[in-house]
């Protein structure tokens, strides 16, 4: 039986896989003392990465911190922009490809760098023109095109705030983005392309502003192509106003305000399945440094890669590893904007062969569909060119992670598990590619400079329990905007001066950390509290199972049962057979008290449009609840899908 804030860790792996050799000889980091080195003068360390930038004024003082306030680079001023575009065209790498963009009919544009620094400059003259200014904020609500990038960067040019909102968001959630940040401005587009259907983002964008009374201005990109010509777009007379006729009544040329390192870069809100959203606040010098360092450190980027991060702008991920991370690495960044089944399955490795993709960077979610729809799609194309794989956005399980590393990888690749948050701004816990022998399913260890520890409820050190990160780092959230007690109270309450990011973790004999989900998904099974990332990642490990979701059911003598919902490769049919032989692998694979009670064959999993799985919907299923919000699901029918086999099972 567990003790109060630990976990039981069951779930075992011994597979370890050491970076190739000719990998380790020509990483951009392969000197084990890093750790060390990071670990015995932080701030130094910090500084040298913090260097390779440029400064309009040199920073004074690494660090204050005043829990749970932090300060980074002290007196230092720099401006994201110039450090993204300005300085690689003064040094002569302005006909560098900067962006790849491909649309999802198949539509594409290239920018250089020293288009890209054009386009920029040309829309933060537009902003101003429009009346904003250092400190506003501009929400932006588009589909995944180059405008997106232009958008941001030209915020960032001149101090503008931004808050870019996901464009499968609904008018309401994009209304309250607009009313909780004051924004003055909104930039939105007639329309994007998702799975062959057009996203009516004006039209939402419309029924948005009609409760949105700060807003202004409407800046309203035309997507191109026959999206635009069968889009009909009403324009508000004196609010509404075409980009392209905006940016061809301006100057190219904008030089970039001089912004105090902890000056304001963006708020994000964070999609939450209940409750306001929040509005997580990133500045400037600390943020853009480690966003720089993880990009060219984790995935070990060099000039000839072709780097392709398949996130959305809308998500931190897009924000870190689309836009300012690569970019302020000179790198060559693929952009898409559509579905990877449209038009068929193979959409991404289409784009991988065609744009020759070096570094690909995916979700594990979006790995697990991959495994489902069959080796053959991936085995069409020439993926000789991948060297590094990384995954984002949640845990991956150790089957997951062999078909990345075999179909997709060759079995040459490395594979950075990456685990950090919006919060964190940037990543925290990952292989380093030239350095580290990974573990199918581990994060492995947190990145040079950064702290983290597993604790207990009272805050003592265990070996499975709650995740703290028990110093500052330099992207670290600064706040939530306008709401100081929900600050610290969501993050900073836990313990005294640490920061408690809600997962579950454990360390193994190597030291390697382990990501267990979010502590509110944790399984109190007779006294056993037991993470669902190890029991959903017995189940994967079946050969029919594609991807599951464990959620907890209430039960009178356990406290609680385990109700698990499955989802099968294609060709399997559910049977009793088959559930039967499941209960039986999770009991030999973690042990009896892992077997799930409930087991529920379903097609697909409710999912956010960031591709997370909402067991709190799956929770409400189980316990035969009525259903709550489902505003941020891609698909609400899901769930009435999976209500309908639930009462069958239940019948």
């Amino acid at each position: 039986m567990s003790d109060a804030g630990e976990l039981d860790a069951l779930l075992q792996e011994d597979r370890r896989f050491r970076p190739p050799a000719t990998f380790v000889d020509q990483a951009n980091i392969n000197d084990r003392d890093i750790y060390e080195s990071a670990a015995s003068d932080p701030e130094g360390y910090w500084s040298k990465w913090a260097a390779e930038l440029d400064w309009f004024e040199p920073w004074q003082r690494v660090l204050k911190w005043s829990p749970p306030h932090a300060e980074w680079f002290i007196g230092g001023r720099i401006n994201v922009s110039y450090n993204c575009l300005d300085r690689h065209v003064e040094a002569g790498r302005g006909d560098r490809t900067a962006l790849i963009w491909e649309g999802e009919p198949g539509d594409a544009r290239t920018f250089t760098y020293a288009e890209l620094h054009r386009e920029v400059s040309r829309f933060a003259n537009v902003l101003r023109s429009l009346g904003i200014k250092k400190g506003d904020r501009v929400t932006i609500y588009l589909p995944m095109i180059p405008e997106a990038a232009i958008a941001m960067l030209a915020c960032t040019r001149i101090g503008a705030i931004h808050s870019v909102v996901f464009g499968g968001f609904s008018p309401d959630s994009l209304a309250d983005r607009n009313n909780d940040a004051e924004s003055k401005l909104l930039i939105t587009a007639d329309g994007g392309w998702r799975r062959g259907s057009v996203v009516p983002l004006k039209a939402n964008a419309d029924a948005a502003l009609e409760q949105s009374p700060t807003v202004q201005n409407v800046v309203v990109v035309a997507r191109g192509g026959d999206l635009t010509e069968q889009t009909a777009v009403t324009m508000k007379m004196g609010r509404d106003h075409w980009y392209h006729d905006l940016v061809a009544e301006v100057s190219s040329s904008c030089p970039a305000v001089s912004m105090d390192s902890e000056d304001t870069l963006f708020i994000l809100y964070t999609s939450g399945t209940t409750g306001k959203p929040k509005g997580v606040v990133h500045t400037t010098g600390g943020y853009l440094t480690q966003a720089y360092a993880t990009t060219k450190a984790v995935f070990d980027l060099k000039d000839d890669d072709v780097y392709w991060c398949t996130a959305d702008v809308g998500w931190i991920t897009g924000h870190s590893y689309i836009v300012y991370g690569p970019l302020a690495n000179c790198a060559q960044v693929v952009m898409y904007e559509g579905a990877p089944d449209t038009p068929d399955r193979g959409r991404f490795w289409q784009l991988c062969e065609k744009y020759g993709v070096t570094i690909f960077y995916t979700a594990p979610t979006a790995i697990r569909a991959f495994m489902r729809w069959g080796d053959e799609w991936p085995k069409k194309y020439d993926l000789s060119r991948l060297r590094v794989l990384g995954t984002v956005g949640e845990p991956i399980n150790p089957e997951a992670w062999m078909w990345y590393h075999e179909v997709i990888g060759g079995e040459r690749c490395p594979i950075v598990d990456t685990w950090w948050q919006t919060e964190t701004g940037a990543i925290m816990i990952t292989p380093l590619p030239g350095l580290t022998e990974t573990k199918p399913g581990t994060a492995t260890h947190p990145f040079p400079g950064i702290e983290a520890a597993i604790r207990d409820e009272s805050g003592e050190d265990t070996t499975a329990g709650y995740l703290a990160i028990t110093k500052p780092w330099p992207s670290m959230l600064r706040a939530v905007w306008g709401d100081e007690q929900r600050f610290r109270e969501t993050y900073w309450s836990k313990w005294p001066n640490v920061y408690f990011p809600g997962d579950g973790a454990k360390v193994d004999e190597d030291g390697y950390l382990w990501i267990l989900g979010r502590v509110d998904d944790v399984l109190n099974v007779a006294g056993h509290r037991i993470g669902t990332m190890e029991v959903e990642s017995a189940l994967v490990d079946h050969r029919a199972v594609v991807e599951s979701a464990v959620v907890g059911k209430a039960h009178e003598i356990k406290g609680e049962s385990i109700a698990a919902f499955v989802t099968l490769k294609e060709g399997i049919d559910g049977s009793d057979e088959l559930l039967t032989e499941l209960r039986t692998h999770v009991s030999a694979k973690i042990g009896a008290i892992a077997k799930p009670e409930l087991v529920v064959f379903t097609a697909e999993l409710p999912k956010t449009r960031s591709g997370k799985i909402m067991r709190r919907l799956l929770r409400d299923i189980a316990e035969g609840r009525a259903i709550g919000d489902t505003t941020t699901l891609a698909d609400p029918e899901v769930v009435k899908r999976l209500q309908a086999m639930h009462e069958d099972e239940e019948g």
